[in-house]
């Protein structure tokens, strides 16, 4: 078994979890170094829903911070998130862009790339992986873990496998919305070291009070590495308090060999950027609060509420039970996708559509239609023909790859974005946010040339995965 790795997310996936995302690289530079003497297996610092924020709230470059994170922590291997072929921006995006993403993170200082792919859709994951692969990353592939009847363990198990075979260095189980109960992770977490022989990691939420108590029987199943959060940013929706989980296994054949009293010197960093994020009001503290409806109604708490702000608007609110109940037969029309974003937010809008309208399918939205279509891939059980065809009315379903339909677009994107070019990663940049990025580009031109670039938070949205 030997000793449990730890990957610490305070600097990713526990502000997005809980403030969207706000934290800034200023917040973070103070604490890197002392990060850094830790001994994580790795920091998750970046992708997610960090590079969105970046340019949209924080005028910052997030390739400018990658590169301040790696100069910090030398010592440490940096992680990110990917969403293979979608990268960090929420469409399918050409090969050729996505190899160009991967290479420019790996040359500014990621180590590990998670790479996932909301429907569990192999082929998505492909030019990732190859591209990781290549640039000498460690890519990691993560699951998307969800419940429902096809969501056995021989589905994960053989998920694994392709994972495995398709050149994976590791694979992680993502527990996005805080599904898994603790003796089914020590159950999966056996099946998948049984099935193949890479290392197997786990990433759980905290959001239903379960999380600490997955990691404790994924552990003794033998999972290698498990993702935790420093204790001023973990709870609710956020993961496992690192130090709880360091305390938890010390003295024991898991131990981390991490030191609590270092640990505690850390806290006391993150407890002052806690408070400051309580008083600005940043951090509401209901999104600390434990919730195991997601365990009842089997969605994510991002997409809960979600659904009741969509009924608020409608004057629907009483419609609530009716539209969970809609949500599982929606989900079993479209092939039973987890409920990931985007998957998450296109399941669930057209669940609100079916109640509200009083007729199912009366008003289908353009991303379910694509879901149906194919345009996100293929869905982990295949579409009723018959649905298939009263929904796309007349147009041929997608089987392919989604992006073997897509034209080399790095060429094109270069071009329409030659104006603001400053640095080579400013491209990407732009292919994932061609609204957003111009105006952050012209606010750092004005900052380099002394005008005032302020920005506003007035068309604030929070992005969740």
């Amino acid at each position: 078994m030997g000793k449990l790795k730890i990957t610490e997310t305070v600097l990713r996936d526990a502000h997005q979890s809980l403030i969207a995302t706000r934290m800034s690289i200023d917040e973070m530079l103070p604490i890197l170094s002392e990060l850094d003497k830790i001994g994580f297996y790795s920091a998750e610092v970046w992708g997610g829903a960090t590079f969105d924020s970046c340019i949209r709230f924080l005028n910052e470059d997030p390739w400018e911070r990658l590169r301040i994170i790696r100069r910090e922590m030398p010592n440490t291997k940096l992680q990110m998130l990917f969403r293979g072929q979608n990268m960090l921006g929420y469409r399918h995006y050409a090969d050729d862009c996505v190899e160009y993403f991967v290479q420019k993170s790996v040359a500014n200082g990621i180590d590990i790339i998670r790479i996932f792919d909301a429907l569990n859709d192999i082929r998505n994951l492909e030019t990732a992986v190859k591209a990781a692969k290549k640039e000498g990353g460690h890519a990691q592939i993560a699951i998307s873990y969800t419940l429902g009847d096809v969501f056995t363990h021989e589905y994960y198990v053989d998920y694994a496998k392709r994972i495995e075979a398709l050149g994976a260095d590791s694979i992680c189980i993502k527990d996005m919305a805080a599904l898994l109960t603790p003796y089914e992770a020590g159950a999966l977490t056996a099946e998948l070291k049984k099935a193949v022989n890479i290392p197997i990691q786990l990433h759980t939420h905290y959001t239903s009070g379960l999380a600490s108590m997955c990691i404790i029987k994924a552990a003794e199943a033998g999972i290698d590495v498990v993702d935790t959060a420093m204790s001023p940013l973990a709870l609710g929706t956020s993961h496992a308090p690192t130090e709880s989980i360091v305390a938890a296994f010390r003295g024991t054949e898991y131990d981390t060999g991490l030191d609590l009293v270092k640990l505690g010197e850390i806290r006391d960093y993150f407890m002052k950027l806690r408070k400051k994020y309580l008083d600005s009001g940043l951090l509401d503290p209901k999104m600390l609060a434990t919730d195991a409806n997601a365990l009842i109604y089997q969605v994510p708490g991002g997409m809960l509420s979600n659904l009741l702000s969509q009924l608020k608007q409608a004057g629907k609110e009483d419609k609530l039970n009716e539209v969970l109940a809609e949500v599982p037969r929606v989900r079993k029309d479209s092939g039973f996708p987890p409920l990931v974003t985007p998957t998450s937010q296109i399941v669930g809008t057209q669940a609100v559509f079916n109640i509200i309208m009083g007729e199912r399918y009366k008003t289908v939205t353009k991303e379910f239609k694509g879901l149906v279509k194919g345009e996100y891939g293929k869905t982990p059980v295949p579409i009723d023909p018959e649905f298939s065809k009263q929904i796309l009315k007349g147009e041929e379903p997608i089987t392919c790859r989604p992006a073997d339909l897509l034209e080399p677009e790095l060429d094109k994107l270069r071009e329409e974005c030659a104006e603001w070019i400053e640095q080579e990663e400013d491209v990407l940049t732009y292919a994932m946010f061609p609204k957003v990025a111009p105006k952050f580009f012209e606010k750092r031109r004005n900052k380099k040339y002394g005008v005032d670039g302020a920005h506003s938070d007035a068309d604030a949205k929070i992005h969740t995965i």
